[in-house]
This record gives C-alpha cells, sequence and structure tokens, in this order.
C-alpha cells in the first residue's frame, strides 16, 4: 500500500511538471523600426499581432512599448541593425525582456523601365534572442503601390496577415532550442583549442604561425541585402583543426538579409594551411570579419 502511495505521489508530481512545461511564458519587447511616422504603425502593429499570438507551447507577453523603448534608448540604442552577440545581450538585459524585435519601416521611390514611378513601402524586422544575443529570424515584407498610402496600407495589410505567428513561431522555436542546448552543454568551450580570435590571444601565442587560407573565397552580397542597400560587418569564430579543416563557425556579429548564412557557407568551403608551434599542427580558433558594402549602382 505504501508503495502504491508513493507511486501514485510520483506519478502526480511528473504530471504537475509536464503541464507546467506546456506553457512557457516568454516576454517580448518591440523597439522602434525607424523615426518615421509610418516606423511608429509598423511598431505597433508588430505589438498587436504578437500580443494576439496564442502558441500552443508558449504564452508570449509584449512588454509596455514606452518602458521598452525608453530602457534602449537609456543605454544608447539607436537602432542599429549590425550587433554582436555581447552588445543584443547587453541590450536585451537593460530592457528586461527575454526576446525583442528590431528593424526598419519606409516608404521610397521606386522607378524602372516597365514603372516610371511607383513606392515600396517595406519593414525589415530582426527578432533577436536576449539570452544568447543571437539573431533568430530576420524578415523583410514589403508592398508597392502608386501612391504612398496604398504601399503603406498594403504593408499593414500583410503584417496583420500573418507577420505575428511567423515572429511569435520563431520566438517559440529559439526559445526551445536553447533550452534543449542547456542541457546539451551547447554553450561550453571548446576543449584544447588555441584561441587567437582576441588581441590577448593572439599576444600570448606569439610563437605560433597562424593558419592560412589555400584560397581565399569572398561570400556573395545577397538579392535580400541589396534590396534593402545593407551595408554591415559579419563576423565569425572559426575553429581550423590541426588537419586544416574547418571545424565549428559561429556568427558573433550578425547581419541578417541573409549575409550571415552566406559566410558560414563560404567559411565551410575554405581550406587552410594548419597553424603551426614549432613545426608542428595545432588547432585554433580564430575570427574571420567580412565587410558588406553596397555596390555602385550601374
Amino acid at each position: 500500500m505504501i508503495r502504491r502511495l508513493i507511486f501514485v505521489a510520483l506519478f502526480s508530481a511528473l504530471c504537475l511538471t509536464a503541464s507546467a512545461r506546456e506553457v512557457r511564458p516568454l516576454t517580448v519587447a518591440v523597439l522602434d523600426v525607424g523615426g518615421t511616422p509610418l516606423a511608429e504603425r509598423v511598431a505597433e502593429r508588430l505589438a498587436k499581432t504578437l500580443g494576439s499570438s496564442v502558441m500552443t507551447e508558449t504564452r508570449l507577453t509584449v512588454l509596455d512599448r514606452g518602458m521598452s523603448r525608453a530602457a534602449a534608448r537609456g543605454v544608447g540604442y539607436a537602432g542599429s541593425l549590425n550587433m554582436t552577440l555581447a552588445e543584443a545581450r547587453s541590450l536585451g538585459a537593460a530592457v528586461g525582456c527575454n526576446f525583442f524585435l528590431t528593424g526598419d519601416a519606409q516608404t521610397v521611390r521606386r522607378s524602372s523601365s516597365a514603372r516610371p514611378v511607383y513606392f515600396e513601402s517595406y519593414a525589415s524586422v530582426f527578432v533577436v534572442s536576449a539570452h544568447t544575443g543571437r539573431l533568430v529570424h530576420w524578415d523583410r515584407p514589403a508592398a508597392e503601390a502608386d501612391t504612398i498610402e496604398a504601399a503603406e496600407t498594403a504593408l499593414l495589410a500583410k503584417l496583420d496577415a500573418g507577420a505575428g505567428a511567423r515572429y511569435a513561431a520563431a520566438v517559440s522555436e529559439a526559445a526551445a532550442r536553447e533550452e534543449r542546448g542547456r542541457f546539451a552543454g551547447e554553450e561550453s568551450a571548446t576543449v584544447s583549442v588555441i584561441d587567437l580570435s582576441t588581441d590577448e590571444g593572439a599576444v600570448a601565442n606569439r610563437d605560433l604561425r597562424e593558419p592560412e587560407p589555400y584560397r581565399r573565397l569572398r561570400p556573395a552580397y545577397t538579392d535580400a541585402a541589396s534590396r534593402a542597400e545593407a551595408e554591415a560587418t559579419v563576423d565569425a569564430l572559426v575553429e581550423i583543426g590541426a588537419d586544416g579543416e574547418v571545424g565549428d563557425v559561429r556568427v558573433v556579429r550578425w547581419a541578417g538579409f541573409g549575409l550571415d548564412e552566406e559566410v558560414v557557407a563560404t567559411v565551410r568551403r575554405m581550406h587552410f594551411r594548419p597553424a603551426q608551434r614549432e613545426g608542428e599542427p595545432v588547432p585554433v580558433r580564430v575570427l574571420l570579419r567580412y565587410n558588406f558594402r553596397k555596390p555602385p549602382k550601374t
């Protein structure tokens, strides 16, 4: 009888734990997405659609926009869409959220051979984890019309049509990945790799010959970046084994618009002469930096 009571108690405790995990409360802050009237309308619309999104395993709470905006400005945030992980974590800590949305929203005048004059309204939306500092999702909904008013109305309608659900899903999936990563020790440092990614590491290992690529490859400037006329820097921490092959690649300054993925894919195609110490190859970690500038108009 006692064993049965213990079993029932344990079973009840497990059920309570499981039901407590069913709904994870997460806080999301919607920061400014520019200084135009359209940007204010877009930010308000994002906050509204996120707040009304219903997720089966996540309960999203959208923080007060005025307080979030004041906290971000208090730490000097001016709307950058090109941040290091440390900068993003510091911003998230100042705002006091699990995730935050930032971006840029504008209406611009366009022209083409087929359409002499038209207007494009767009919203570049970045979803960022305050815990890891990573960019977990980016999006750029846009709408075109013959007038400014029609373009902006069409863009807001696109946001109402499902943007909130997409961003809420991105938050929920990222939170689940982070939870799995904490259990798996994802953030633990790799053992026995010489770190040359910092000035201190480079100075401490002056006797080491750094790795050299057999062929330098340049990541492509993506169509999405071109459309947004993005100029940014992407930094990647890259582990290069004693065999000269690329191991772990981690973006530590992100830019969005597909540039981060392009950098990772390019680095993984590279092969190196391995780093050497006293003639012996050794595994190292280096920082590779790629600067992206919009190409000149032809």
